[in-house]
């Protein structure tokens, strides 16, 4: 009986992993583009290897517009036609309209940047400090309005940041 129990344990685990896994490529695979201005802070971690630290741009946003902050919650975002989401309101469940996306957001009135959106850094090969301190923008990738996942770096131009000569441009209009 015991050994059945463990089976069962393992497969539900083993379908819960997959479908996880499976929800993070549909995003991957058929996301929308939104790209978050960012200000570098942090490129290394003895602990980690490489990696960059930020702050976005619509921390600052919201620290300038919100009167009374909620300790968390989701900020709503739009992304204008170059593809960089800028702060539009505390999201409240309301109706979003189809070119709005929500970021989820945590408030501490201790911190000198008292709105964190997570995540705030990214971590790549060992080496290529120097290729990424040019990052200007994080990348994300949403499926529908809420569902999100940081994929990369861009530069100034809005183009990826990648180790290899091929770079993608994320700046086009093309769907």
């Amino acid at each position: 009986m015991r050994n059945v129990i463990l089976l069962i344990c393992t497969i539900v685990i083993f379908i819960i992993f997959n479908y996880a896994v499976y929800e993070k490529q549909q995003i991957l695979s058929d996301g929308d583009i939104v790209l978050l201005k960012i200000s570098p802070m942090d490129p290394r971690s003895i602990m980690q290897g490489d990696y960059i630290a930020f702050q976005y741009a619509i921390e600052e946003e919201m620290e300038n517009e919100v009167k009374n902050p909620q300790m968390r919650g989701y900020a709503v975002i739009k992304p204008g036609p170059d593809r960089v989401a800028h702060f539009v309101r505390i999201y409240q469940g309301e109706a979003l309209a189809d070119d709005e996306k929500i970021i989820k957001y945590q408030y501490n009135s201790e911190l000198s940047h008292r709105y964190v959106i997570r995540p705030s850094s990214f971590i790549f090969q060992e080496g290529l400090g120097p290729l990424y301190q040019k990052a200007e923008y994080a990348i994300f990738h949403y499926r529908g309005s809420q569902h999100y996942l940081l994929v990369g770096m861009a530069d100034k131009n809005k183009v990826e940041i990648e180790n290899d000569n091929e770079k993608t441009e994320l700046n086009s209009n093309a769907e």
